[in-house]
């Protein structure tokens, strides 16, 4: 299974989840690759909105560029909506960070498996965050 195909793959999973927890959720057509910023799902309650930038990775850090990171906050503040960025790293659940707890480097930004087992939520504990 190619790269895309996986992300894909594992974007579908989270807006079933979702959807199967009573929340709204649907994927997000050409996120990544329009003209206009757009996260990869959106979901919400009658309390939240969350704008979710997926990944899925075989290695042990997943690197975001700045540009990815800049494009899910504007939309976010624009939307009204909480920004997020979910990772899956192989044999392990979805973890997902706010953006203060994904490392900037300098030239891109950083979440490696390390960091997500500490600062990651899981998506039933990141359903319930703040609540």
């Amino acid at each position: 299974m190619n790269t895309k195909a996986k992300g894909t793959k594992g974007e579908r999973e989270l807006v079933k989840f979702f959807n199967e927890n009573n929340w709204a959720c649907i994927r997000v057509a050409g996120s990544g690759s329009s003209k206009y910023p757009s996260p990869d799902i959106l979901a919400a309650n009658a309390v939240r909105r969350l704008a979710i930038e997926c990944k899925v990775t075989k290695d042990k850090k997943k690197y975001f560029t700045s540009e990815e990171i800049e494009q899910l906050r504007f939309f976010s503040r624009r939307f009204g909506a909480e920004s997020w960025v979910g990772v899956r790293f192989p044999d392990h659940p979805w973890y997902f960070f706010m953006l203060e707890d994904i490392e900037e480097t300098g030239k891109c930004w950083a979440v490696s498996l390390e960091t997500a087992k500490i600062k990651g939520l899981k998506i039933e504990e990141l359903m319930n965050f703040g609540l």
